[in-house]
């Protein structure tokens, strides 16, 4: 339910940490079902508050579908999927109590935790869209949300197209923060994401990594006939407020467990 003293000092220092395996067989096979039917149009859920995106045919990111509400056909090859928070069993997942002490110790136990985003992201069999490096980062929020959960569906691995990740980068700040999504430009890119220091972040069905938002990372496309689903939950502190004046409803009212 915790991870300990060593644990989060380790995340500190390389801006990562492999939880392990959080998922039963049988959770983890409802979440893949779930999802499946999600994108086959056959789940009972309000399809119009949802933000979806298909996958791109080419690998390129600039080529990837729109990403806007709405069902856009049942097909497997989607990459994204927004807003899964809305879903009763994605959402029982996100408050699982172990996320809930990380975010205390990201943001402090009386923080109200709110969830940013809870995506799917899906690189299918022989497809998947190459996604370059940044940082999750974002302009029109007064604070930055700083962690991610990323549980593996499917097996990740380089082949499949893995999370990419440079250790430690976090720890220079945000590297092009003008940017509106925290991507990263060529220049930057060749000087900070050199081939040596990348590792790539391998999971098994169930095991879940958990993220620094600013740890530089990308992802290759998927060269197998194994898809790589991803269920990914980046918490913030509820009380951020973003250019627009939106507010974020709380999932904790405080992130300390009681």
């Amino acid at each position: 339910m915790k991870i300990t003293d060593e644990q989060w000092a380790k995340f500190n220092e390389d801006g990562y940490l492999i939880l392990g395996k959080l998922l039963s067989d049988e959770e983890l096979s409802a979440l893949q079902t779930r999802i499946d039917d999600i994108m086959l149009g056959r789940a009972g859920i309000d399809y119009d508050n949802l933000l979806m995106q298909l996958d791109s045919t080419t690998g390129e990111y600039a080529d990837a579908g729109v990403q806007s509400n709405g069902f856009k056909g049942a097909t497997l090859a989607y990459r994204k999927i927004q807003n899964l928070e809305i879903d009763d069993l994605f959402a029982a997942y996100c408050q699982r109590e172990i996320f809930r002490d990380i975010c205390a110790r990201a943001y402090g136990d009386d923080a109200p935790i709110a969830c940013f985003r809870a995506m799917f992201m899906n690189k299918p069999s022989q497809q998947g869209t190459k996604l370059p490096w940044h940082q999750d980062a974002w302009t029109d929020l007064d604070r930055q949300p700083l962690i991610t959960v990323w549980t593996a569906l499917d097996p990740a691995t380089k082949a499949n197209g893995c999370v990419e990740a440079i250790p430690g980068s976090h720890k220079e700040g945000l590297v092009n923060p003008a940017h509106a999504s925290g991507f990263l430009n060529d220049e930057q890119i060749a000087e900070r994401c050199l081939p040596e220091k990348v590792v790539y972040l391998e999971l098994q069905p169930g095991e879940v990594v958990l993220l620094h938002n600013w740890m530089l990372h990308s992802s290759d496309v998927n060269r197998t006939p194994i898809s790589r689903r991803g269920f990914s939950v980046c918490y913030m502190d509820a009380r951020t407020i973003s250019g627009s004046g939106q507010k974020f409803a709380p999932m904790f009212e405080s992130a300390a467990i009681s």
